[in-house]
């Protein structure tokens, strides 16, 4: 497996992977509906975004994007053939190394579904990541947040 930094070029590449998983999957329609369009993602990786692609035999079957203004996980989708296999892991770590290579980061954060059956969910736990709560309001109400907070070396 190999993870590099996505590029503008990859950006159909992003969509494909996203619009393919089947827990929380989501049209190029629905994602259109929520702001979530090619031109948005460009302005987004030549700003405060940075975005990861796994690739197994040059093919991609993973990414993650991160967003520092935010100090969050944008998201972190896997071809649903390829679950379970380590990648999405690999590219979490990548998206909060990065998140917390950026000044004055002590914590970061990420919503998903709200819902402890969820693969997410428990992928989330599992890496260490905290529930605080439940979004009350907005576009993203009922969405549970999780934080991780950067670790400390303690001599």
């Amino acid at each position: 497996m190999n993870i590099r930094k996505a590029q503008i070029a990859d950006i159909e590449t992003l969509f494909d992977i996203r619009t393919s998983v089947i827990e929380n999957h989501q049209s190029r329609e629905e994602i259109a509906e929520l702001g979530i369009t090619p031109e948005t993602v460009s302005q987004m990786l030549q700003t405060d975004c940075c975005a990861w692609i796994a690739e197994v035999n040059n093919k991609a079957m993973a990414f993650s994007m991160a967003n520092a203004t935010e100090k969050t996980i944008v998201g972190i989708f896997v071809l649903p053939s390829f679950e379970g296999h380590g990648i999405g892991r690999a590219l979490m770590q990548k998206a909060e190394d990065w998140l917390f290579s950026q000044q004055d980061t002590e914590e970061i954060w990420l919503l998903t579904g709200n819902e402890p059956k969820l693969r997410a969910y428990g992928f989330y736990l599992h890496l260490g990541w905290t529930p605080v709560g439940v979004i009350a309001d907005g576009e993203m109400q009922g969405e549970m947040k999780f934080i991780k907070k950067r670790k400390r070396l303690h001599l």
